[in-house]
């Protein structure tokens, strides 16, 4: 709970969303919107025909790993099942008047015996790390990165990491735990210190039971007492706990009151939700088994369908295609060499394989792969170069007959991989008007799979559409997604810009001085190398990006008057070769962003006009003269046209220090003739002749 207060502090909005879905889950979880088969009785009785059986990988990332034995992990384990189900032999000591609230789960929890990959496991994974203690606010134990251990597929898996926690100012942390939605996928799961295992070192906290509160955490469960300090007004979303004031400590014994239920039965110390020592934890009560199994189908639903539990089968002939490695999304010519990542899956040596390759419906080359690859290890494997047309293509790759021999597996041996080829264009005119999203040569790098760049009608600074980004609901911070625009070349033109209409605004108000907010950011990038690299030549965030000066708390949609047009000079890139121009959005979980009207602006100027500085044109003229001038003039006064007896017709002073490059004079009342133009500078006289029929 301290975690996800410290991130309430950071994050007014992500708070504000947060507790409205908790508003509703609560609402569902009273009108019984979500339930597990396994009914329950209002005496605290249970039918447990049906386990709901999860899938448990423990990390114990330790200097000395080994230092937590299979032993204790299984008895682990045993409590928390025993905890879950109602079966903990300590639950005689629960007092008569709370045994009719005495709640039942049907969620079990079993270790995992397979890896994602599909390998053995023994559902303990032991990482040796160079760290003494990991900080619970940095959260560094879930990241190999950090020298703790990358979660396994939160959606198959909880993930347990086992691990000394750095103590803070209010002493130590025996653990702590992910509510649904609070966190990134990659950090859901529960953290316990190794001192709470069974027969660990911290006493009244080593028989187990930090694993069973922070379980509940993840699966929904508050505080028995509200977390607010006293108040007896916060709640803990369950009907049948009674109101609390405080954590409990130690060990209380009989009826124990407070000033939030002062008679009675007193307050629930026995609760697993409270903070007594671990001896007295005995209980969940009727309504946390329905609330947590309520979490368990609204927000986890995928561990019940997970094979993490599920023996894994050892094959003897079984070659993995793990990965297409090229091609992938666009690419910068019209051939490629596509290149895989094998595993060899089976407990014999990999030495032949058969490998095709087909480009959308047609095979295109079947290659007979050689080598020596042991069991378990992975190697890379280039094919034969492939040229396609223009388009988007889907490239299959299937390998077969591992060894000479049939593969034992073939759920593993086909994938598939989009990409898209289009030649280069010179023009970009783009209004998303058309029916096709992204439109044709154009691509969208979503790298989290989430939230992206999308079509949306209705909205648009012309026509009926234009294209959003969805920051408001986009809670995964610093993810970017890239909107890519076809491949671009930009020659013998003299300036280029690419300007485009963009809609803003924020959740929080721009002129906020926290420190703590970081705005999205919309980029316009640059590569001349096929994407490896990119230059920001854009960059607006917060009050320079918004196009609504006030916050709003809704999402965000523009009206008529909130777009802006922006700029960026390409006159750099001009014969630079193919670029790659992209608009990335990085989220901070603010709100929406529109694009629209994209479009290429080019000049090129009179061959005359650069050699010469000074042209007059049309010449002869009807009667309209424009008067260039290349580059922009220095020093420019006036502009005179005289006739040919040397008077003055017409005339413009200059009176701006940024004189424009041209200036357009009309003379159609005056006789055919030669006239003189003269461009008066503060240095010197410049002298045109212009006919006039």
């Amino acid at each position: 709970m301290e975690r996800l207060k410290q991130k309430f502090a950071l994050d007014a909005k992500f708070k504000l969303q947060f507790e409205q879905n908790t508003q509703k889950f609560n609402q569902d979880v009273r009108k019984g919107s979500y339930r597990l088969s396994s009914a329950r009785t209002g005496s605290g009785t249970s039918n447990a025909k049906t386990v709901y059986s999860i899938p448990v990988v423990f990390h114990i990332v330790m200097s000395n790993p080994n230092q937590v034995t299979d032993a204790q992990i299984q008895k682990q384990l045993d409590i928390l099942n025993a905890d879950f189900a109602g079966a903990n032999a300590d639950s005689t000591s629960i007092p008569s008047y709370f045994k009719p609230l005495f709640g039942k789960s049907g969620i079990q929890f079993s270790l995992a015996q397979r890896t994602a990959t599909g390998d053995p496991t023994t559902g303990i994974n032991r990482v040796t790390t160079t760290k003494s203690s990991f900080s619970y606010t940095a959260n560094d134990v879930k990241y190999t990165s950090s020298r703790g251990a990358d979660s396994w597929d939160p959606d198959k898996y909880l993930n347990v990491w086992i691990c000394a926690i750095t103590a803070t100012s209010s002493g130590s942390i025996l653990g702590y735990a992910t509510f649904p939605g609070d966190m990134p996928a990659a950090e859901q799961g529960v953290v316990i210190d190794y001192r709470t295992l069974p027969g660990g070192s911290y006493t009244d906290y080593n028989s187990g039971r930090t694993l069973t509160h922070e379980t509940g955490h993840y699966f929904n469960l508050y505080h028995i007492w509200g977390d607010d300090d006293g108040a007896c007004s916060g709640s803990d979303y369950v009907e049948d706990t009674p109101n609390q004031a405080d954590a409990s400590s130690g060990c209380y014994s009989g009826v124990k009151t407070d000033n939030c239920t002062s008679s009675g039965n007193g307050i629930m110390y026995q609760n697993y939700m409270d903070y007594s020592d671990d001896a007295c934890l005995v209980m969940f009560t009727d309504a946390q088994v329905t609330r947590m199994e309520a979490a368990l189908v609204a927000y986890r639903s995928s561990l019940l369908t997970s094979d993490g539990a599920q023996i894994a089968v050892v094959t003897t002939n079984n070659a993995e295609l793990k990965s297409i490695d090229n091609p992938e999304g666009r690419l910068c010519s019209d051939s490629f060499t596509p290149s895989i990542t094998i595993r060899n899956r089976g407990s014999q040596t990999l030495t032949s394989l058969t490998i095709t390759t087909k480009i959308d419906d047609a095979v295109v080359s079947t290659y007979n792969w050689t080598g020596s690859l042991a069991k378990a290890n992975t190697t890379s494997i280039s094919l034969a170069a492939v040229t396609m047309s223009e388009g988007d293509h889907t490239v299959t790759i299937r390998i077969s007959s591992p060894n000479g021999k049939t593969d034992e597996e073939t759920s593993n041996d086909v994938l598939s991989e989009t990409y898209q080829y289009y030649a280069p264009v010179s023009t970009i005119s783009e209004g998303f008007e058309g029916s096709t999203f992204p439109p044709v040569g154009w691509s969208i790098i979503n790298n989290d799979g989430g939230i992206t760049w999308e079509k949306v009608t209705g909205i648009a600074r012309t026509g009926n559409a234009s294209v959003k980004i969805n920051n408001f609901d986009y809670s995964s911070n610093d993810e970017t997604d890239d909107l890519i625009l076809p491949v671009l070349t930009i020659a013998e033109v003299d300036s280029a810009y690419l300007s485009f209409y963009v809609a803003a605004a924020t959740y929080t108000s721009v002129s906020s001085t926290s420190r703590s907010i970081v705005w999205d950011t919309l980029q316009v990038l640059v590569s001349t190398d096929c994407g490896k690299t990119y230059t920001s030549l854009y960059k607006k965030y917060g009050s320079s990006l918004v196009t609504r000066t006030t916050a709003t708390t809704d999402a965000f949609e523009p009206t008529a008057s909130e777009w802006r047009k922006d700029s960026v000079n390409l006159g750099d890139y001009i014969g630079a070769g193919e670029l790659w121009i992209a608009f990335r959005n990085t989220t901070e979980y603010e709100n929406n962003i529109y694009l629209d009207d994209v479009n290429l602006r080019t000049v090129t100027i009179n061959k005359n006009l650069k050699e010469k500085g000074f042209l007059v044109v049309p010449n002869p003229t009807d009667g309209n003269v424009d008067v260039q001038f290349y580059p922009q003039p220095e020093g420019l006064q006036r502009i005179q046209i005289l006739n040919g007896l040397g008077q003055k017709i017409a005339e413009t002073s200059i009176s701006s220090s940024t004189p424009a490059n041209a200036y357009t004079f009309d003379i159609s009342q005056y006789a055919s003739g030669v006239y003189i133009v003269r461009a008066v500078f503060s240095d010197h006289v410049s002298v045109k002749k212009i006919v006039k029929y």
